[in-house]
């Protein structure tokens, strides 16, 4: 089934031509002027350029204007190969289709409603028949049959023609195009962007990411260069502004050989204010840390530390290498990686 962007936005056309699977770019002059295009000549020989295939309107009221600007369009420049003129399809419409597929225009008759106009515009050697099924299915009527009658009358006769399914409103439009058999589908960048999105991919993605992570990162370089470091005689006051400075909810606690001796928290001030009450104005963070805190080598990688946080229920980890603290591993920073609900 061949894959058509519906845009006159060179922007998301040029996004959706990235992806390399685009065969072409149907648009109209209702599309240029809702993106503020106002030299349609100029913007129809911009997208040729641009795009695989390109389909625009040929209007006119009588085959001979419909036929006269499909001339008058081609001779902008445009590839006759590579340009599909599309035509509401009508009496006159058919007549000037007959007459420029004999002179090799490619030609789409759109604005089908019934299998009636359809065989008309097959008869007349049309290339593709728009249905547009968005907008049949708005106004009541049974797009998804008709396009199964016209895919059934294609192929039973064999004529050379595709079905094009357009009007898209949403994903599901697509399974329909492709379980109905339709040769062609135009939709939407809006909706062309949703195609390859399911909730459970995202979450199995997530989780090979968040596997890989955690098997390959090491601590050490997803820990803040804020280190927060007091010595064991620090009055808890001090320590309090160096925590607060740091924007962490903890400092490192060292002896007076700048070996790990334990580790300050918010938790260990609220339970000391409570044991000992003001007088921890004038109290040492040696009195009111937690001795032996729990510490990770540098080196380890972030699952050691996620089983630590899951195994514990601490919210910091202290850091070391050769035994000395470099860092606080928070578990805020294994949240904001996704590495911890």
């Amino acid at each position: 089934m061949e894959f058509f962007l519906d845009s006159a936005n060179l922007a998301e056309i040029e996004e959706a031509l990235k992806l390399g699977i685009i065969d072409g770019v149907t648009t109209t002059p209702t599309f240029m002027h809702k993106n503020g295009i106002t030299d349609i000549d100029g913007a129809i020989i911009k997208l040729s350029k641009m795009v695989p295939i390109l389909m625009i309107e040929a209007l006119g009221e009588t085959s001979d204007q419909i036929v006269t600007e499909a001339h008058r369009l081609l001779s902008l420049g445009l590839d006759k190969k590579k340009t599909v003129f599309k035509i509401p399809v009508n009496f006159e419409g058919v007549k000037a289709c007959k007459r420029l597929h004999d002179e090799g225009f490619l030609i789409n008759l759109h604005l089908v409603y019934n299998i009636q106009q359809a065989y008309m515009a097959i008869t007349a050697g049309a290339n593709y028949v728009c249905v547009l099924v968005g907008r049949m299915q708005d106004q009541g009527h049974d797009a998804l049959g008709l396009v199964k009658e016209i895919v059934g009358v294609i192929k039973e006769y064999n004529y050379d023609c595709k079905v094009m399914f357009s009007s898209v409103r949403y994903p599901e439009h697509v399974k329909d195009a492709l379980t109905l058999g339709a040769h062609n589908i135009t939709l939407p960048w809006s909706i062309m962007k949703k195609l390859a999105e399911n909730h459970l991919t995202k979450l199995g993605t997530d989780q090979f990411f968040q596997h890989t992570r955690l098997m390959t990162i090491q601590v050490k370089s997803v820990i803040s260069d804020s280190n927060p470091i007091v010595d064991i005689d620090c009055k808890v006051p001090d320590a309090l502004l160096k925590m607060t400075d740091s924007g962490m909810g903890a400092v490192t606690v060292v002896d007076r050989s700048g070996i790990l001796a334990g580790i300050f928290t918010d938790g260990d001030l609220r339970r000391q204010f409570r044991k000992i009450g003001d007088r921890i104005s004038t109290a040492t963070v040696g009195e009111c840390m937690t001795a032996n805190p729990i510490s990770i080598d540098g080196e380890a990688l972030l699952q050691k530390a996620a089983d630590i946080f899951n195994a514990n229920q601490v919210d910091n980890i202290i850091v070391t290498e050769d035994g000395l603290p470099i860092g606080m591993l928070d578990i805020q920073d294994m949240v904001k990686l996704d590495l911890l609900n």
